[in-house]
């Protein structure tokens, strides 16, 4: 029997947000009604951690579901919304949440004008798609986005998934995406680029390397910030950082030729980061910049 409150829940995109999330709250209650899966992929993912659950067209699914959860890609989510809006298929009182960091509840106007309810639900987190992001959930906080009356709702479904809700504002989304993008994303090209190098000068296995150095940066930046700083830069070694620039330009000529760019706009915040904390004296910082703007040319 299901719990008074239960919701019947639709997913539309098991890709590897929508599984995951469609069984976080299916394990706290809530009935999945159904789930729309078109690549074999998806199928998988939806059997393994949604078993039982129906894989039915996306019409179907919103017009059985009181709370659909729309975990698509940022770009596919306005013209899924609006179609799903000319065929008449919102429904008054309805929850309608969708996974994208980039936007709010602004791009599910169509989904207002019909009377159902907006809710933006996204959590910060990367997805492997398989059940191990279930425990991840209870250390990830999701950006969610609502109109006042209705923030509670939002900040209770992510409450009832083992997260902790952050109350983003609607301006706010894009900068807010790009916090998260920016830190995630492009760690990942900075530890393949680090592990490149490391393979050039011939270390077998690099993340062994790579590993023990960058988990604690990061829990020391964490833990305390631009305070944890330290290396070449942060000490204005002028000729290290020279010497660091010339061996990428030469690693850059017989390689990919994206890892002396990524260092130099690395370095250079850093410089001035560091100047503005006091690290770096103006005459240290000027050194760098000219010597991070010769290896431009």
């Amino acid at each position: 029997m299901a719990k008074p409150g239960r919701l019947g829940v639709g997913i539309i995109g098991a890709g590897k947000v929508g599984a995951v999330l469609g069984a976080a709250l299916r394990g706290a209650g809530h009935a999945v009604i159904g789930v729309s899966a078109v690549s074999e992929a998806s199928r998988d993912r939806a059997e393994a951690l949604l078993p039982g659950v129906p894989v039915l067209e996306v019409q179907d699914i919103v017009e059985r579901a009181e709370l659909v959860l729309l975990a698509v890609p940022d770009d596919a989510l306005p013209d899924l919304v609006d179609g799903l809006a000319k065929l008449g298929a919102w429904q008054p009182g309805q929850l309608v949440a969708h996974t994208s960091g980039r936007f709010g509840v602004g791009v599910l106007r169509p989904v207002r004008a019909a009377g159902a309810i907006p809710l933006a639900l996204h959590p910060a987190m990367t997805f492997t798609g398989m059940s191990l992001d279930l425990t991840r959930l209870l250390d990830c906080t999701f950006g969610v986005t609502a109109d006042a009356a209705m923030l509670p709702i939002a900040q209770a479904l992510v409450v009832e998934m083992g997260a902790e809700p952050v109350a983003i504002a609607e301006a706010d989304r894009a900068l807010y995406h790009a916090a998260l993008a920016h830190g995630s994303n492009h760690l990942v090209t900075l530890v393949a680029q680090a592990s490149e190098l490391l393979r050039e000068v011939a270390v077998e296995f690099p993340e062994r390397m790579l590993g023990p150095l960058l988990r604690a940066t990061l829990e020391n930046a964490l833990a305390s910030g631009e305070s944890a700083l330290t290396g070449p830069v942060a000490r204005g070694d002028l000729g290290t950082v020279s010497a660091h620039a010339e061996a990428l330009r030469e690693f850059d000529a017989g390689a990919h030729g994206d890892v002396l760019a990524a260092y130099t706009a690395m370095a250079g915040a850093t410089a001035q980061r560091a100047e503005r904390r006091g690290l770096l004296t103006p005459d240290q910082a000027a050194g760098l910049r000219q010597a991070l703007d010769t290896t431009e040319d």
